[in-house]
């Protein structure tokens, strides 16, 4: 169809970012409450689960904070052992209590593991529970959408939510989550174990905390500008790649393949410079960090072994007060990237629900009918139809078409001739105006039904991953085998599928660009056949085969069409010769209709196409 909009497929988003997402460039949502709340509504039936996992997580970090001060009384007891065994003042290392601790610090091991272990089984489960409900309600909202939202949206940004962002959910769902409330665990637990320590040394520890906040926004905003263009610029190579590669006939057939090379190392050094100063930059941000860390590692160190010389504190604090300052950073760090990466996920989120919001096409009627005995005729009253308001395609319609009626439809490029069609689906409603079948208002008849009565053949085939027979039998589940090989007959392609090494068994892959463009035709038209429809609509359907295969064609077309009502749009006007009827359609109106003779006896709009094109085959 002529509006119809192709995605960009290939131009993914760039990847690469710094370490832990810092200085990763990060799509923001326009409703972040809204998003969540709504997203929330998911993890709504499984609030229990979500309650245990938030239980497990505590304990399971409570236990992990606690081996550092276990751990240092097993210093302390050892360093006052060993000193009362120097000054000859006790018995020296208290291994039994030793023991005891070491005991403790591998059951607060063991616990720590195995809550942690029941955590990421219990929100595993959740998460893919909750992403196997949004694509089941993906998938639904797409069967409900009207021919109009794929005609003017773009198959690669359709695919992209159903397929990244979904993914996005999924991955933040499972890891960020539950990182986050790791995190702020983390950093309550580590501060109130160093308070009990020392405050002294916690206010030392978080002197140094500003420094590396500031490091991060320094770096992370020079660093964005250039992962933002790293990301536009892979999408530029990516999409350059699959033009190369979805059009490396032309590019052969003009020799420009030094010309495509060139354009692509041109690209590729310019993702190079700009990948390698966004790697570099990002990749300073932890060195730094770390020598801050350090730093104050240096000073608790010192301070602290001043303290416990003068027996302020115990050596073993000392020790765990270190490996607590160590932890300290960390969450906080991780809090930084894992914002923004809940800033991408719910951005994520919001463009699903965004599809999940496109309006359906309109519901049946709770009285809708359906037609026990079709027949066929088909009668448009005043039909006014524009895609855009204030822009008619189709003008005032009117059209009485018999049972088994021969109806061609011609006219230039942007007619309505493909338009008419898709009103006769209900693919689009009419603006204004009746569609009748069999003298029912066509939006009186269920739309899955009236659809069942029509058998379309288009120019553009469609065949998809799987066997020939399966291809065939597409439109008519439950086929047998001979009916199957009866319709491939008819559509003359039974010998060509014969020929090949498995048959009727043979495996299309991808495309089917294993088959030529007209074997595909000839199996779409062997698919038509099968489905044995009421009305048979026929877009150009000859337009890919050669004229020997197109005779044969149109001779079992023939036979297809007896005692049913057929409409063929047709742009060789050679094609529709024997037709009942022509409808010359022009600028969405019927300029012209009779038959061939009759249209040729009057000299108008009709008899100019069929000259021309005569003319033209002929000169």
């Amino acid at each position: 169809m002529s509006r119809q909009m192709s995605g960009r497929g290939g131009r993914g988003r760039g990847g690469g970012f710094g370490p832990r997402g810092i200085g990763r460039p990060v799509e923001k949502p326009k409703d972040f409450k809204g998003t969540v709340k709504r997203l929330a509504g998911y993890l709504r039936p499984y609030r229990w689960r979500l309650l245990l996992v938030l239980i497990a997580t505590i304990l399971s970090n409570v236990f992990s904070i606690l081996s550092p001060r276990i751990m240092g009384q097993a210093t302390t007891t050892l360093f006052d052992g060993m000193m009362n065994r120097l000054q000859g003042t006790g018995l020296g290392v208290d291994f039994a209590a030793i023991g005891r601790i070491l005991i403790m610090l591998g059951s607060v091991y063991a616990f720590s593991t195995i809550f942690s272990y029941i955590q990421q089984m219990v929100m595993v489960g959740v998460t893919q529970r909750t992403v196997f409900q949004l694509r089941e309600d993906i998938s639904s909202k797409l069967a409900k959408l009207p021919l109009k939202f794929y005609d003017s949206t773009a198959h690669g940004d359709t695919l992209s939510r159903v397929t990244n962002d979904v993914d996005t959910v999924s991955q933040s769902l499972q890891q960020s989550v539950i990182q986050m409330i790791t995190s702020l665990i983390s950093i309550i637990g580590v501060t109130a174990m160093m308070l009990s320590i020392s405050p002294v040394l916690t206010l030392l520890t978080m002197g140094m905390l500003p420094l590396s906040v500031l490091i991060s926004t320094l770096i992370a905003g020079r660093s964005q500008k250039y992962f933002m263009r790293q990301q536009n610029i892979l999408g530029d190579l990516n999409g350059h790649v699959e033009e190369v590669f979805t059009g490396h006939r032309i590019v052969k057939a003009y020799g420009l393949e030094q010309d495509v090379r060139d354009r692509f190392r041109q690209v590729n050094d310019e993702l190079y410079d700009n990948g390698w100063k966004a790697q570099f930059v990002s990749g300073t941000i932890m060195p730094l960090i770390r020598f801050v860390g350090n730093l104050g590692y240096v000073v608790i160190a010192v301070v602290g072994g001043l303290y416990a010389a003068r027996g302020a504190i115990t050596i073993g604090n000392v020790q765990a007060f270190m490996q607590y300052s160590r932890q300290f950073g960390m969450p906080i760090t991780e809090l930084a990237s894992i914002a923004n990466m809940l800033q991408s996920t719910v951005a994520a989120a919001e463009r699903v629900f965004e599809l999940l919001d496109e309006e359906e096409e309109p519901a049946d009627h709770p009285q809708a009918l359906t037609l026990s005995e079709p027949q066929g005729e088909i009668k448009l009253s005043n039909v006014s139809f524009g895609y855009e308001p204030g822009s008619p395609v189709i003008k005032n319609l009117n059209l009485d078409v018999r049972p088994g009626q021969l109806v061609a439809i011609v006219g230039p490029t942007g007619a309505g001739k493909t338009t008419l069609v898709n009103l006769l689906m209900r693919f689009y409603d009419v603006n204004s105006g009746v569609i009748s079948f069999d003298g029912h208002n066509i939006l009186e008849i269920k739309r899955g039904h009236l659809r069942t009565l029509f058998g379309m053949v288009l120019q553009d085939t469609w065949l998809f991953e799987g066997t020939i027979r399966e291809n065939i039998a597409y439109g008519r589940p439950g086929a047998t085998d001979q009916e199957i090989e009866e319709a491939a007959k008819a559509a003359h392609v039974d010998h060509f599928i014969r020929t090949l090494p498995q048959g009727y068994d043979t495996i299309l892959r991808g495309d089917a660009s294993e088959i030529s463009q007209g074997q595909k035709q000839l199996l779409t038209i062997a698919r038509a056949i099968l489905a044995d429809p009421v009305v048979l609509v026929l877009d150009e359907a000859t337009s890919s085969v050669d004229t020997r295969t197109e005779r044969l064609i149109q001779s079992a077309m023939a036979r297809l069409m007896e005692g049913r009502t057929s409409f063929v749009i047709a742009h060789r006007l050679s094609t529709i010769l024997d037709a009942d009827r022509i409808l010359v359609i022009n600028e969405g109106e019927i300029v012209e209709q009779g038959t061939h003779e009759e249209l040729m006896a009057k000299g108008g709009f009709y008899a100019e196409l069929y000259n021309s094109q005569f003319t033209a085959a002929t000169a």
